[in-house]
């Protein structure tokens, strides 16, 4: 199999997808000819035409809106929010139309819509381009939340997302569009090219939403992450000398309870991680359903390791990112409980 990069991963799912069924179009800003800021969408326009492969105006309301519509009429359309900061005008409509359409049509109608945004810090994009906004939209029923941390997952989760008929919102943490990223930034940069979950087939495949993958497995604490973040609670379980099994959740909605449970029911700890603002941040949400799941099993409160209630650093971006030794501390507390 080719090793490909998480942006070549994506581009080969979006090229299978509308070769195989022609209902199937995606457009953004810079999207057509561009290929898009990240070049997800590069050579679809010239592959498919620009009937199929379009760019849209500076206006995410519109961006959503004119998908809703395409999809309620039969089409599977993907589209692109050139950063996961840029969704708050485009929000309205997919909480009050995209998400609630199926429901008040009384299953009438449905909307096949696969919303991609690169989301997440780490690159020094500052407050206005490096927010992980995801628990905005787990928290509204109707909407599944998506967030791919390998170039195999991310071909595979987003192929089944576009074929999924409800709308999904697909995260893709851009700090491992290129290679994966342990939290050390005075280390080499690390390829993709290099690590197992790089090898990608060129057809079709799929991964099922709803189903988290064992990262790393161990005996002694679970980390639930998603995203850059399941590569830095990798780094953090080989550095603390504590044998940690690390959770990629994949799906946050649906969310697979079976392998959280199973996990913590095992470890007995848990130590949650994500990039985003703690406070009704996903982590509080996956604490409580580790209490309400595993109570008896639990031998240490559950840690959250997150970012903090401000907006996002630029100065400051690595004392905000949870990093190893973060994480590393959480774990220690978690076992020395």
């Amino acid at each position: 199999m080719p090793s490909m990069t998480m942006i070549q991963a994506l581009n080969s799912a979006l090229d299978v997808m509308m070769e195989r069924d022609s209902k199937v179009l995606t457009f953004g800003e810079d999207v057509g000819y561009f290929g898009g800021v990240f070049r997800v969408t590069e050579h679809l326009q010239e592959k498919y035409g620009a009937k199929r492969c379009f760019d849209a105006p500076i206006n995410e309301c519109g961006i959503a809106g004119a998908a809703i519509g395409m999809a309620v009429y039969g089409l599977r359309p993907v589209v692109e929010i050139q950063f996961a900061d840029y969704m708050y005008p485009a929000y309205d409509q997919l909480v009050s139309e995209a998400a609630r359409i199926r429901y008040r049509s009384a299953n009438d109608y449905t909307v096949p819509i696969t919303v991609r945004m690169p989301y997440g810090g780490g690159i020094f994009g500052g407050q206005t381009h490096s927010q992980s906004p995801e628990a905005l939209f787990t928290h509204v029923s109707g909407l599944k939340t998506v967030i791919p941390a390998t170039p195999y997952d991310a071909k595979g989760l987003l192929i089944s997302a576009i074929e999924d008929e409800d709308p999904v919102i697909f995260l893709e943490p851009k700090r491992v569009y290129n290679g994966p990223f342990d939290g050390r930034r005075d280390r080499p940069v690390n390829q993709w090219s290099k690590h197992p979950a790089s090898e990608v087939p060129e057809g079709y495949y799929s991964i099922p939403l709803g189903k988290a993958n064992v990262a790393r497995a161990g005996a002694d604490l679970t980390i639930l992450a998603y995203g850059t973040m399941v590569h830095v609670a990798i780094a953090a379980a080989e550095d603390s000398g504590i044998d940690a099994e690390v959770i990629d959740l994949r799906t946050l909605l649906p969310i697979d309870i079976d392998a959280i449970t199973t996990s913590v029911g095992k470890t007995g700890r848990c130590v949650i991680v994500h990039e985003a603002t703690r406070t009704s941040g996903f982590g509080a949400e996956l604490a409580a359903l580790v209490q309400e799941h595993c109570f008896f099993q639990l031998e240490a409160p559950i840690e959250r390791v997150t970012g903090f209630d401000t907006p996002y650093p630029h100065a400051l971006e690595w004392e905000y990112f949870p990093t190893p030794a973060r994480i590393i501390k959480a774990m220690r507390r978690a076992m020395e409980a």
